[in-house]
């Protein structure tokens, strides 16, 4: 059976396709059949070949199944606002039907599977639905992207709290800095080391030139490989 992550984060900007990709690039350097899947992404540019986004092509890129862009991105939305507001706008209702059956794809092709959300947790997908209803309707384990910025242990602590009550397990997260000037790095890690069973799968410095082989050699994939073995 495919092992499959949804990786989610604190907020939007805190570097999910980083470490989706860093995910991907990981379980490939282990000769893992690797596909990664963005369900839902705003923020495209128009191409000869149609509506395309950077975070899409990055988990593309990273991955080693072969795919079409449609099946990693189902629904591509020009305008960079909350995806919900952007299909409301270009009249496009997000059907999980239509996901199911990308996700279905990828996943029989792969022995993992990462799906990238976009926002944070509970960003909307319309208005009775967001990707915490997509990720409990795949029944998928979680890792969370924690931006280690002012109010990172609360939003961090909120979101795993979250997690957990829809009955999914966060299979570890990752600390991200994405602010150089945050002072009491060590001391909010430890605290949240402290306070989420989860193990800490990584942290990564802020490095915004770093290309992804960084990343993807210091995150420690390999409980997550184990578990996809085991399940």
């Amino acid at each position: 059976m495919t092992g499959v992550v949804f990786v989610t984060g604190t907020d939007t900007g805190v570097g999910k396709t980083r470490i989706a990709v860093a995910l991907c690039r990981a379980m490939a350097a282990r000769g893992t059949r690797v596909a990664a899947m963005k369900p839902v992404a705003s923020g495209c540019v128009r191409t000869p070949q149609g509506l395309r986004n950077d975070d899409a092509l990055a988990l593309l890129a990273a991955m080693n199944v072969r795919a079409s862009y449609s099946e990693v991105n189902p629904y591509a939305f020009e305008p960079a606002i909350a995806p919900h507001i952007a299909a409301q706008e270009a009249g496009v209702s997000i059907e999980f039907d239509v996901l199911d059956r990308a996700y279905e794809r990828l996943r029989l092709q792969s022995e993992y599977l990462v799906v990238e959300g976009a926002g944070g947790w509970l960003a909307p997908l319309d208005a009775t639905r967001g990707f915490a209803d997509l990720a409990v309707h795949w029944q998928i384990d979680v890792v969370l992207v924690v931006g280690m910025r002012l109010g990172c242990l609360n939003h961090a602590l909120l979101t795993v709290e979250s997690i957990e009550r829809r009955g999914l397990r966060v299979r570890g997260w990752v600390a991200n800095s994405i602010d150089p000037q945050f002072e009491r790095l060590p001391e909010n890690i430890a605290g949240l080391r402290s306070r989420i069973s989860a193990p800490c799968l990584g942290f990564l410095p802020f490095a915004p030139q770093a290309g992804p082989e960084h990343p993807a050699r210091t995150l420690a994939v390999d409980a997550l490989l184990e578990a996809a073995e085991l399940s």
